[in-house]
């Protein structure tokens, strides 16, 4: 089956440039109007991550190009001298005045660029933690449901994989910006004071290069946001193919090929696109580089008219030439540091456009408390949609849960029964309805304070690379004796005393003297994790999918135990398990079609009676 057509979904290869005709509408006067914008975001961003080194760069790079002007402007009284009339010693001994300035100008410009380059150096790492801690600091606070979102995902990989890296860049960028900009500044202001003719000469060599740079940055951004959806298809079939995880299935279903065949298709499709863009900006580059050329020769040409006309005098000329030439290499250094800072910055603008989304998916402040215990939790005409479903996943579903109660969940896959348990722990709100505890509707109160009071146990929980004692207790401090009741209700803590270090193993084989779990041992781990919380309400869903019999058996019998006097939330298709529940709620596709005890549901002879018959009759 070599020779099958792969099926790439979202990777279909015209899909690929969505996003060019956004890019070709951006032109040079656009870039042009960005680029203060880009400084000044650097800039800011750079006084918060430390306002000392921001100064000092700032000010010592100024002072280069004071140094610079000085230096210059020295020249003129050297050339001066040299070229006046009289013996040769006398001359020399008439310039070593403006040598010693042209001298001591230029050792100060070097130590003020070395001081500069030191407080960049020291910068750029305290940006990148600004940034990364800005980053993580708000993919932590957004609403769960955003990573429901394929556009907030794309945002997302954008800002992680090009965007925050890209922050010290486009610092460092602004500095060599405003460095070179300073540089050329110094130049003009002497080509100024020499003759006044001579400024518009600068600009005949550094149009061509800036359009060519300008240019070859659209072609480079638009060709890499256009493959964002491909990158992003690479680096999952290569988790597929290098991670632990999915290392047995892909030996057990012989996908090797299949997986390198898709990763190929992707790669050489890719491989072709960057390709062109090569070619384009080479074409790019040589126009700029000729129109450059053409450029410079002008300018010399004019000076030269100057010269013949005695417009100038041969020592101003001479000036000139260094300046210009100084001016040119200070002009080169701009146009890259702003072809890189526009590029960069694009990238750059990606991260702060996805923190401006993520700073809206951040539930404002809200200042009701959230009650200390509750008599009843109540949902009124709950409905929800996940981002771009085509249905709600829940329509207008009521419920009521009373403080002590064992209620459970029970439905067909898709029936909503774990995106209902999130809203009523606070992972979710519904788009429409209510949610209260007692009188405490839960949109008034903050989702922080909501999840310190609820604890989740579930079936796809996460196995944290940290130690057994961190992968229950998460990080809160409630001291030695609640971590092992916690463990001791849940099993693991036999699961931890056969761990060769017991509460300081690490549960990760990746790294040296890690270990790794069963995924029975696992789901112990996460069970102690929820009951460590002891939490007003427990959510279990489906706790004991990864268990044996015996050790189900075991597990439902610690949570009854578990749950006097506590408000339990059991999800599960094992329905023998919810026969002791004070009330089971029967969903269906998104709807409540039944509800009340075991008894009661098994009179009805519906949903419930129909999947519990069902599964006692596979045991008989």
């Amino acid at each position: 089956m070599a020779d099958e057509p792969l099926e790439l979904g979202e990777m279909s290869f015209s899909e690929w440039y969505a996003h060019t005709d956004k890019m070709a509408e951006v032109g040079f006067l656009t870039i042009a109007r960005k680029l203060p914008s880009l400084i000044g975001q650097a800039m800011r961003m750079a006084w918060r991550a430390s306002p000392r080194d921001t100064a000092a760069t700032i000010v010592l790079n100024l002072l280069g190009g004071v140094f610079t002007a000085f230096g210059l402007l020295a020249t003129t009284g050297v050339l001066t001298a040299l070229f006046s009339e009289g013996p040769t010693p006398d001359r020399v001994m008439a310039a070593l005045p403006s040598l010693a300035l042209v001298a001591g100008a230029a050792v100060l410009r070097t130590t003020t660029q070395a001081g500069a380059g030191w407080a960049q150096s020291r910068l750029d790492p305290q940006v990148t933690r600004l940034t990364e801690e800005r980053l993580y600091g708000l993919t932590s606070r957004v609403n769960l449901v955003a990573y429901d979102d394929p556009d907030f995902h794309d945002a997302l990989q954008r800002a992680r994989l090009r965007g925050a890296a890209m922050a010290d860049s486009v610092v460092t960028c602004t500095i060599d910006v405003v460095t070179a900009a300073v540089g050329i500044a110094a130049v003009a202001g002497v080509l100024g004071v020499l003759h006044p003719v001579l400024l518009p000469l600068l600009l005949l060599a550094v149009l061509p290069d800036a359009w060519a740079a300008v240019r070859s940055a659209r072609m480079q951004y638009a060709t890499m946001y256009s493959l964002i959806p491909a990158n992003r298809r690479k680096w999952i079939i290569g988790q597929l193919l290098a991670e632990r995880e999915p290392a047995a299935e892909v030996r057990a279903f012989t996908m090797r090929g299949f997986l390198l065949r898709m990763y190929d298709a992707v790669a050489k499709a890719e491989q072709d696109v960057m390709l062109r863009l090569a070619r384009r900006q080479t074409m790019a580059r040589l126009a700029g580089e000729a129109l450059g050329g053409l450029g410079a020769a002008l300018v010399y040409v004019a000076l030269g008219v100057l010269l013949a006309v005695a417009a100038i005098p041969l020592a101003v000329a001479g000036t000139a030439v260094l300046a210009i030439r100084s001016a040119q290499g200070s002009l080169g250094r701009l146009m890259y540091a702003t072809n890189r800072l526009y590029e960069e910055g694009l990238y750059f603008t990606d991260f702060l456009d996805f923190c401006a989304d993520a700073e809206g998916r951040i539930p404002g402040p809200r200042h009701s408390p959230i009650p200390e215990s509750f008599e009843r939790i109540t949902a009124t005409g709950v409905t929800f949609t996940y981002p771009g479903a085509p249905a709600p996943a829940l329509r207008g579903v009521s419920i009521e849960i009373k403080q002590g109660e064992v209620i459970a969940f029970v439905g067909e896959n898709g029936s909503g029964k774990t995106t209902l348990a999130k809203i009523l722990s606070g992972l979710y709100e519904p788009d429409t309805g209510t949610v209260h505890w007692d009188d405490t509707d839960l949109r008034q109160v903050s989702p922080e304070a909501l999840r310190s009071r609820t604890a989740v146990i579930a079936q796809d929980h996460t196995r944290w690379p940290l130690t057994a004692r961190y992968n229950i207790t998460m990080g809160t401090g409630k001291g030695e004796p609640a971590l092992h009741a916690a463990a001791a209700v849940a099993g693991a803590d036999e699961v931890i005393a056969a761990l060769p270090h017991g509460y300081r193993t690490l549960l990760d084989r990746r790294f040296k003297d890690g270990h790794e779990l069963s995924g029975g041992q696992w789901q112990r781990i996460a069970v102690a994790r929820g009951f460590h919380r002891d939490a007003d309400l427990l959510i279990c869903d489906e706790p004991t999918a990864a268990l044996d019999a015996r050790a189900e058996h075991a597990l439902f019998e610690r949570i009854r135990h578990h749950a006097d006097g506590r408000t339990v939330l059991l999800i599960t298709h094992r329905l023998a398990s919810v026969r002791y529940a004070d009330r089971i709620y029967v969903l269906d596709h998104g709807t409540i079609t039944e509800q009340g005890d075991h008894d009661t549901l098994m009179s009805l002879d519906g949903l419930y009676a129909d999947l519990y018959t069902l599964q006692a009759t596979a045991y008989r």
